[in-house]
């Protein structure tokens, strides 16, 4: 009860600044809390956090924004290239699988779709979780250049097809189409998702960093 009363406490605190200072940027924001209370920066930070991710404050500054959660994180504008990932592949099935080559002008969309599906999201999505991109070099030394990410996606998807028909002929299903695409397809949302996962991680880890 007593760091339940504590939490209200300080959260009411959080409202009653912004009502009174308007507070510019989470830093601004902290410092007028110490001023009020003895509260760890990593409670006000926490709280201040939360508050965001409940939209019951706004403030103006968002550069030291962080999401709360994953799930928050997920419905941010940061992952639009994860979901544009899933609906690419989803659409590519239901198009290779449901319109014939001679049905015009869909077949065009299925073989843009194809092509993308083949020689880029797999390659694309590998790149992406081994080195995450808006990742600060004080985190890692791997970050690449746009050129650079670009033409190893390409390389690595070629690669990366030709490995996955090499284990697929070795299993009792073979080298189908059905197999080769869903075998791409699974490939594609597992390092999509690890990818996903890392830079929350570490765009998560910087920000707290910054503001302690």
């Amino acid at each position: 009860m007593e760091s339940n009363s504590k939490a209200d406490e300080l959260t009411q605190t959080i409202l009653c600044i912004i009502g009174e200072k308007n507070p510019q940027n989470v830093q601004e924001l902290v410092v007028f809390v110490h001023e009020r209370g003895l509260w760890s920066d990593k409670d006000v930070i926490t709280t201040i956090m939360k508050l965001q991710a409940e939209s019951r404050i706004r403030l103006k500054d968002h550069s030291l924004f962080v999401p709360i959660n994953f799930s928050f994180y997920m419905s941010s504008n940061q992952v639009l290239w994860y979901w544009a990932t899933i609906a690419i592949s989803l659409s590519t099935l239901v198009f290779a699988f449901l319109i014939g080559e001679d049905f015009y002008p869909w077949s065009y969309i299925r073989n843009v779709l194809g092509l993308i599906f083949v020689l880029w999201l797999p390659g694309y999505t590998f790149v992406r979780a081994f080195f995450p991109t808006n990742v600060p070099k004080t985190e890692t030394s791997t970050n690449l250049i746009r050129v650079d990410r670009i033409a190893l996606s390409i390389i690595m998807s070629m690669a990366l097809v030709a490995l996955i028909g090499l284990v697929l002929n070795f299993t009792p299903w073979g080298i189908q189409i059905i197999t080769i695409m869903l075998s791409l397809f699974a490939f594609s949302l597992v390092f999509a998702t690890i990818a996903v996962v890392r830079e929350y991680s570490f765009i998560k880890n910087t920000k707290m960093k910054q503001m302690l």
